[in-house]
This record gives C-alpha cells, sequence and structure tokens, in this order.
C-alpha cells in the first residue's frame, strides 16, 4: 500500500464528531494530495458545521498528518456535507460538463465555447460558467460586451446570453481591465454565487464549466459545489500537454468525477491533402489510455472560415466534430 493510500485509510477511520461516523462511512474524506515538498492537502464534509466540531475534526487531521505520519506541511478544508437531493431545489438538473486541461494554451476554452454551441444546434438548453477566474475568455470569444450583470426582483444575477447559450463570467465583473488578484478562499466565494445567486433560466439540460488549467483551489470548490460534475480532459499531441493532462484527468477520479473522455486539440494542421502535424502524435491517446477512458476527437488546427475568430459553423469540419461530441454527449444521458 503507497503513502497516500496509508494516509487516506487513517484519516478515514477519524470520527465526525457532529454525527458519531467515521469520514469513510459517510463518504466524508473528498481529497487528500501530497506534493513534492511533503505537503498534504485534505477536503473533508461533516453532517453538521459548527465551530466546535469542526475545530475537533482538524485537530484530529493535523495529529494524523503531522505526528503520525510526519508530514511537513497542511491545508484543511472542511465544509458542511451537501443533500445531493436538495442541492438545486426541485428543479430539473442539467448535467454538470467540466472542461479541464492540465495546461495552460491547449485550447480548452475554445473548446468549451464550441462543445456549448454544438449542444445548443442540437435543440439543448445550455449554460456557459467561465471558472477559468484568472483567464476568463469565454466573452471574448463569444464577441460580447462587458458590462455588469443586472440582478432581478429576487437580486439575483441575470446571465448574459450569446447565441442561445446563457453565459456568466468573472470578465463582467472587471471592467477596468485590472488583473484578478484573489486567494483562494475567495475564488471559492465566487464559484458560489455563480451556482446559487445566478438566475439561471429553467430547465436547463447542459451546464459547461470551463475549468482553469491545472489541479488547484478551483477543481475542489466544483467538487464540492457539484458533486456529480463529469470532466472531459483537453490536451494536444505535444507530450508536455499530454503528461500534465494525466494529472488533471486523475484528479477529477481523485475527486469521483466521472470521465467522458479526452479531445486532442491541435491534432493537425491540413495543407491540401496534407496533414501536418505540428504538435507531435500520440499525445491524446496516450492520455486516455493512461486514464482508461475514451480519446472523443483529434481536432484539427484550423481557423473558422466564417471570418469569426473562435466559433465555428456547423457545416465547416471543426463544427462537424463538435457536432460529433454533442452528440456523443447526448446519447450518453440515462
Amino acid at each position: 500500500m503507497s503513502q497516500l493510500e496509508d494516509l487516506k485509510k487513517a484519516l478515514g477511520a477519524l470520527i465526525d464528531p457532529s454525527s458519531g461516523v467515521t469520514l469513510h462511512e459517510q463518504d466524508s474524506l473528498k481529497y487528500v494530495s501530497i506534493d513534492d515538498e511533503r505537503r498534504v492537502t485534505v477536503v473533508v464534509t461533516m453532517k453538521s458545521l459548527d465551530d466546535k466540531g469542526k475545530q475537533t475534526l482538524t485537530r484530529a487531521i493535523a495529529k494524523v498528518v503531522k505526528i503520525d505520519f510526519k508530514y511537513h506541511g497542511l491545508k484543511v478544508d472542511v465544509e458542511a456535507m451537501k443533500d445531493p437531493d436538495a442541492l438545486r431545489s426541485n428543479e430539473k438538473q442539467p448535467a454538470y460538463i467540466g472542461i479541464a486541461s492540465g495546461k495552460g494554451g491547449v485550447g480548452k476554452s475554445t473548446i468549451a465555447a464550441n462543445l456549448a454551441l454544438a449542444l445548443t444546434r442540437l435543440g439543448q438548453k445550455v449554460g456557459l460558467m467561465d471558472a477559468d477566474i484568472y483567464g476568463s475568455s469565454i466573452p471574448t470569444l463569444f464577441d460580447m460586451e462587458i458590462v455588469l450583470p443586472k440582478a432581478d426582483e429576487n437580486e439575483k444575477i441575470i446571465p448574459f446570453v450569446a447565441r442561445d447559450i446563457q453565459i456568466i463570467s468573472t470578465e463582467f465583473f472587471l471592467t477596468d481591465e485590472k488583473p484578478l488578484m484573489w486567494r483562494g478562499p475567495m475564488l471559492g466565494k465566487m464559484l458560489g454565487h455563480f451556482f446559487d445567486d445566478v438566475a439561471w433560466g429553467p430547465n436547463l439540460d447542459f451546464m459547461i464549466i470551463d475549468l482553469p488549467p491545472g489541479t488547484g483551489d478551483v477543481a475542489m470548490d466544483i467538487q464540492r459545489l457539484i458533486p456529480a460534475t463529469e470532466m472531459i480532459i483537453v490536451t494536444t499531441p505535444h507530450p508536455s500537454a499530454a503528461h500534465v493532462a494525466v494529472k488533471a484527468g486523475f484528479m477529477a477520479k481523485e475527486l469521483k468525477h466521472h470521465l467522458i473522455g479526452v479531445i486532442e486539440n491541435m491534432s493537425y494542421y491540413k495543407h491540401g491533402d496534407t496533414r501536418l502535424t505540428l504538435f507531435g502524435e500520440g499525445g491524446g491517446r496516450q492520455v486516455a489510455d493512461r486514464l482508461e477512458t475514451d480519446l472523443l476527437a483529434q481536432l484539427a488546427l484550423a481557423q473558422p472560415k466564417n471570418g469569426h475568430h473562435s466559433l465555428y459553423d456547423m457545416h465547416e469540419q471543426a463544427g462537424i466534430d463538435f457536432l460529433g461530441i454533442a452528440n456523443k454527449l447526448l446519447k450518453s444521458r440515462p
């Protein structure tokens, strides 16, 4: 058994003071990781959250990590356990699809935007959440004006609509082009607002979530807010992109997200009848095999023919490819 598995087993045996049940028995140990500097990150939930109980559990975790296992650093995040049946009242719940990557620059946001557009073209009601907090680009991809959103009579944020897609992004709250300089807890609060304080239209079929690259706090926040989020991992054929994409995929699995599959972007450039593999070959298949999931598509490096800088028409090859991915998502629905 590995050190990580030993640590998980020890932490899982701890008792939730609010329920008297072990973390393992009530599935409260949501995430455990050990970095290269022997620092441990732990995410747990409690049946009922109060200051005394939270302090008791945090101390018990610290004892296991620092004294019993002698790790140098510890970050603990304790949240109240959410009732999945009460997560979003009695309304129909959309399928939450996270678009993730190990590193930036692989076209993740462009894929999120075009996948949302393809689902809309197939008659689905779609929301698009730009959760790439530091690198929000969805409004730019849709050529949207950057203005503050309005609120409805219930003081809920009204999402903007572009191409029949409901969209929210931090970009709309940063109208002076200043960089976002927030710490992890503030990011979590913003994501909480996106999920709970936005007046998303009724009966959405899909919510596409453009996640930040890497394996940071936002991925863990998503797990707590929407445990049932499914994931698509984006990579390029290049070995370095594939290597870090595998890490993002393993984190998604660690957080108990269902992996839908892998999209290899920038797979080739078509010059006449010749396919040029500018970024190497095999990255997408490597990631899919390592994660034991499907390779959903290998997308060409191509500029939209309609003059738009990022969104493809449904009649050009890239648009057809996205319709194919969207159709796979529809067929996988229960």
